[in-house]
């Protein structure tokens, strides 16, 4: 493949990564393996609620993040893509809306901060960030 279709590739697929895994979240997609098509086996995540490494580890935080709430959306906007080679860095806004069980919202406004790598099954992250900018709303109890 030639550097300019490398580059088409990484920028095209991606962003896809970028939009499955707010789709997974927002499904409560977390069955075994699901985070497999997202994520590298040593894939490490940070959010305000935890930090986890390893893809299990990564599943279980996600799920016990997402869990905490009745319902969830996350919107990606403005996703960069700076690759070189088979690894790239990527970042994209956050607009994330949390639904307590008695309908107040908690809602997050943010950044993800991520690195993936092409592996021989596509691109994956293999590390991600929340970093929050502004919340509205009541937290969730954390611990």
């Amino acid at each position: 493949m030639s550097d300019h279709h490398a580059s088409q590739d990484v920028h095209t697929l991606v962003p896809v990564l970028v939009h499955r895994l707010f789709r997974a979240l927002d499904a409560r997609e977390f069955v075994p393996g699901t985070m497999g098509a997202l994520a590298t086996e040593d894939v490490r995540m940070e959010t305000p609620v935890g930090a986890a490494e390893g893809l299990a580890a990564v599943e279980r935080l996600a799920a016990e993040a997402v869990e905490r709430f009745v319902r969830t959306q996350h919107m990606a906007s403005g996703i960069l893509v700076d690759a070189e080679g088979d690894r790239a860095d990527v970042s994209w806004n956050a607009h994330m809306t949390h639904v307590h069980e008695d309908g107040a919202l908690f809602t997050v406004g943010g950044r993800f901060d991520a690195e993936a790598r092409r592996t021989p099954d596509g691109w994956r992250f293999s590390r991600m960030a929340v970093r929050p900018v502004w919340t509205q709303g009541r937290p969730p109890v954390v611990g």
